[in-house]
């Protein structure tokens, strides 16, 4: 039975489209293919996961799977041949994709452009890498050869590479359309240069997507992917009203702008992609993360380069842009916390195929007008020709180059070139960082540890590397350990704030108070003056203990940012330990208002709820955060005493055993604030946890 309520479906990522500045343009009555889109069908604020950098985020949307798990976990990787570096391969992620997904069941799908897409892999359908644009001539005209294994099926690639937007050959009326004043600007200026790059991928891009949608081949799904929106983003958002102080007036009117015709230009693409399409086509379009467009912009002028590359992804917001429209899809549907981890089972859903239990996201059905299919436990368990490379040239590209080091090492072959071996160590530990990163923001910071000691080992003067370590000891129980590690760092760097803070709550939460009122104190003076901080002082006051400091500071933070739900959700914290139940309760809903995908703001509201006396209600809101982060031990804990307080023996005993094994692998834990669950089970006479 075909179960498919799609009877086409359409895919569009847009890198790092934002809702402020999209909202803000359609205020003005601009971009009208969007807006369509919207009104026909539903819109929300799209969760991203951490570290926020496009190949793990774009590789997790396409697999619904985080990236410990696909394998992808920087821009670049070695070349298997250990001569240098590459932009990280389809040969590198270990899940299968929704264009696998589909082709073993029969499905044909149009990739283009999608991030670690080359080489092209031999699906059902075909794919048009993302090095389509690699190698332009620096003569106008010279022959443009395509890299090997950018197109599938080979016989596409005359049409395609005859269709690459040379930069050179850019249309001077789009230019002028980009830039009205380019005449003042001047045609040789290095940013009109890089302006002219970016939108001619883009443009290629849309090309190549178009043909892929008329060449007259069947096709079920076809998946496009922009990166100008972020690319263009780096360079020009900085010129975007309010003027930043390192920006001059000149500069911000002749370049003010551009973000807006950049969106612009990608509204009438897409016009263009879904007339293509055809009428019957169900659209899903979305950003990998948003982008910061005001006051909150980094200032990355000034820093070096490595610093810089640091820094750069301090741009992305943590809420991206989704819209599903068409066919199956319930027109004006609220759709509840989605993260980019739910477009591939909802993808699948939509063309009448299961997601497998080993995804990490969820179907959207509250936006869908047709129950999803059950559950399977695996596709990567699934066998038939799912277009996968062949498993001799599918690897982890860093054990093939440790097999490299150890034929250099046998005396096999010559020593790899300093420089060479250079850059891969510095790929193995940024790519080794991102994955600790990702076990943390998924609350799993017992396995990120071990890597993140690795690279304090490698490299101790690494302030990212040792702050993680420190963070993650925090997290896990071991503040002493914490503590000795942020200390280790301060011999070196005594300036370092985040580590003063750092090592300030791990002393607190080791019991030196006396120390941790002097550090604490010091960070304090230290950043008076620096209101970017005061979320992160709220957070170490909140560690120690000084509940009604930390107020203070995450109100401050509210402030200074009122879209951030951190600040809320601190608020609402504090509030509960002092025994401001209706206040906390506020400030978790005004939280839950910018994202739903809070579980933290879920649990303290039903902790407030619990309190207040509202039992019924606080059972709701503590079983909806367990649903979207199963393992929350806090949530957990309140569930069973407010089922007990219910009288509902069942669910508390089965509450209290999921505790129970919790706890089995989870060391100490922060104490229970004042009106945490301790307190309450002694209120009410309940069995403590």
């Amino acid at each position: 039975m075909d179960r498919r309520t799609a009877k086409r479906l359409l895919v569009i990522g847009w890198d790092a489209a934002d809702w402020i500045l999209v909202n803000r343009l359609f205020a003005a009555g601009r971009m009208p293919t969007l807006r369509r889109l919207v009104e026909a069908g539903a819109r929300a604020d799209l969760g991203t996961l951490e570290p926020k950098l496009s190949p793990l985020l774009w590789s997790s949307i396409a697999t619904g799977k985080t990236a410990d798990k696909h394998g992808v976990l920087n821009f670049v990787e070695p070349k298997p041949d250990g001569s240098g570096l590459q932009v990280s391969s389809s040969t590198t992620r270990k899940a299968k994709a929704l264009w696998n997904i589909l082709s073993q069941n029969g499905l044909a799908t149009n990739v283009v452009g999608w991030y670690a897409s080359h080489p092209a892999e031999p699906i059902r359908g075909s794919v048009v890498s993302n090095l389509l644009q690699e190698g332009e001539p620096a003569g106008g005209f010279d022959a443009w050869a395509l890299p090997p294994g950018t197109v599938h099926p080979e016989t596409l690639r005359p049409s395609v590479a005859d269709a690459r937007q040379r930069s050179r050959a850019f249309p001077r009326e789009l230019l002028r359309e980009l830039l009205p004043k380019i005449d003042e600007i001047g045609a040789d200026d290095a940013r009109v240069h890089q302006l002219v790059k970016l939108m001619s991928y883009a443009a290629s891009i849309e090309r190549a997507a178009v043909a892929a949608l008329t060449r007259g081949e069947p096709w079920d799904a076809t998946m496009v992917f922009f990166d100008a929106i972020d690319t263009v983003g780096h360079h020009f958002m900085q010129f975007v009203a309010p003027r930043m102080a390192h920006v001059s007036e000149r500069e911000q009117r002749l370049f003010g702008g551009v973000m807006d015709k950049v969106y612009e230009w990608h509204d009438a693409a897409l016009g263009r992609i879904l007339a293509a399409a055809g009428a019957d086509a169900t659209v899903l379009l979305l950003s990998d993360h948003g982008f910061h467009s005001d006051h909150l912009r980094p200032n990355l002028s000034d820093l070096p380069p490595e610093r810089r590359m640091e820094l750069e992804a301090s741009w992305h917001r943590p809420q991206g842009v989704l819209v599903m429209s068409g066919p199956g899809v319930r027109q004006g549907a609220e759709i509840a916390s989605p993260t980019i981890l739910d477009l591939a089972p909802t993808a699948l859903a939509l063309l009448g195929l299961a997601a497998g239990d080993d995804m990490d996201g969820r179907v959207l059905a509250e936006a869908l007008e047709a129950a999803a299919p059950e559950r399977i436990p695996s596709w990567e368990a699934v066998d038939g020709d799912a277009g996968l490379h062949p498993a001799e040239i599918r690897q982890d590209p860093f054990e093939a180059a440790d097999a490299l080091q150890q034929l250099v090492d046998l005396g096999y072959m010559a020593a790899l070139p300093t420089d060479v071996q250079g850059q891969v160590d510095l790929v193995r530990r940024e790519s080794l960082f991102n994955l600790g990163v990702a076990l943390m923001s998924r609350r799993r910071p017992h396995e990120a540890v071990v890597h993140f000691e690795w690279l304090v080992d490698k490299r101790p003067e690494e302030g990212r590397y040792a702050l993680c370590l420190a963070n993650c000891l925090l997290s896990t129980g071991a503040f002493a350990g914490a503590a000795e590690v942020a200390a280790r760092f301060l011999a070196h760097d005594p300036a370092h704030i985040e580590m003063q803070m750092i090592r300030g709550a791990a002393l607190a939460l080791a019991g030196d108070e006396a120390q941790a009122r002097v550090q604490i104190g010091a960070v304090e003076r230290a950043v008076r003056a620096r209101p970017e901080m005061a979320l992160a002082l709220a957070n170490i006051l909140a560690l120690a203990g000084r509940h009604a400091d930390a107020r203070t500071h995450y109100e401050a933070a509210r402030k200074r940012n009122p879209r951030d739900p951190a600040a809320h959700l601190g608020l609402a914290r504090m509030q509960l330990a002092l025994g401001g139940f209706e206040e906390s309760a506020g400030h978790a809903l005004d939280a839950l208002e910018i994202t739903q995908a809070l579980p933290d703001a879920h649990a303290v509201l039903g902790a407030a709820l619990a309190w207040y006396g509202d039992l019924a209600n606080a059972r709701t809101s503590l079983e909806f955060a367990l649903r979207q982060e199963r393992g929350h031990l806090d949530a957990e804990r309140w569930l069973a005493l407010v089922v007990e307080k219910l009288g509902d023996a069942a669910a508390a005993t089965a509450s209290r055993d999921r505790i129970a094994r919790l706890l089995a692998t989870t060391t100490a834990r922060v104490k229970d604030p004042p009106f945490g669950p301790a307190d309450f089970a002694r209120r009410f006479g309940l069995a403590a946890i």
